[in-house]
């Protein structure tokens, strides 16, 4: 497995984004988190999700499951705790797990994860945003989130207070060869196209080369368009 990471400022003041890669004995962990919130918050939100996954990465979780439901409720207590007056500290989430030979990824908010077969799409996580609201009432299409007025309005995020579960995990499925990931911040999908993901993919013979071609491509895309940070990470077997 090759893996390899980004995460870039773009053209703002401050990097709100983190990002986590992590190997011990054959398993990984992988988490890019993108912060919400002004003065330094958002930063401080996002850095506390990178942290509490490698914490609980490395007491040796037995399953996938457990481990991402773990650190997931861990984490969102931490930044609760931290918040105190601060209601304003959020972030996103999307993490890709490997234990033992088997993987399955969790996500809250708009940073996504694309998983590849043969580099072919075989699926992605689905936003907690209103676009996407929109796209399962029909009335956009899914590529039209990336240039949708409302396409930053969280409908979950770590760190909100609300009661009840707010990350989604996927069902566990064994590793196998030939099979590819992508795991990114909005920042960096806004300026990309599936398509564009897909054929950078098939012209790469590792995570390297395949997150050098996707950047060329956001930065060229989001040059002169006030860019957001954009961070990612690309891992391939």
């Amino acid at each position: 497995m090759t893996y390899c990471e980004v995460c870039k400022t773009g053209e703002r003041e401050v990097n709100q984004d983190s990002v986590l890669s992590l190997e011990r004995g054959g398993d990984y962990c992988f988490v890019v988190a993108d912060g919400l919130g002004a003065h330094g918050k958002g930063e401080e939100a996002s850095r506390i999700v990178t942290e509490v996954f490698a914490r609980e990465f490395e007491k040796s979780p037995v399953s996938n499951s457990e481990f991402l439901a773990g650190a997931f409720e861990a984490a969102q207590a931490t930044i609760l705790q931290t918040q105190q007056n601060a209601a304003e500290m959020k972030t996103t989430a999307v993490v890709l797990s490997v234990i033992g030979g088997k993987y399955s990824w969790g996500h809250v908010g708009d940073s996504r994860l694309y998983y590849f077969r043969k580099a072919k799409l075989k699926g992605q996580t689905a936003d907690h945003s209103v676009p996407q609201m929109l796209v399962y009432s029909g009335e956009i299409k899914p590529h039209e989130i990336r240039n949708h007025p409302d396409r930053n309005k969280l409908l979950k995020a770590m760190g909100d207070d609300r009661v009840g579960q707010l990350y989604e995990l996927s069902k566990e499925k064994k590793l196998s060869k030939k099979e590819a990931f992508l795991l990114c911040t909005d920042g960096f999908w806004e300026y990309i196209t599936d398509d564009e993901i897909t054929q950078s993919l098939k012209a790469s013979e590792n995570a390297d080369q395949w997150l050098t071609a996707m950047l060329n491509i956001v930065e060229s895309t989001g040059k002169d368009k006030e860019m957001d940070n954009y961070s990612a990470i690309a891992i391939m077997r």
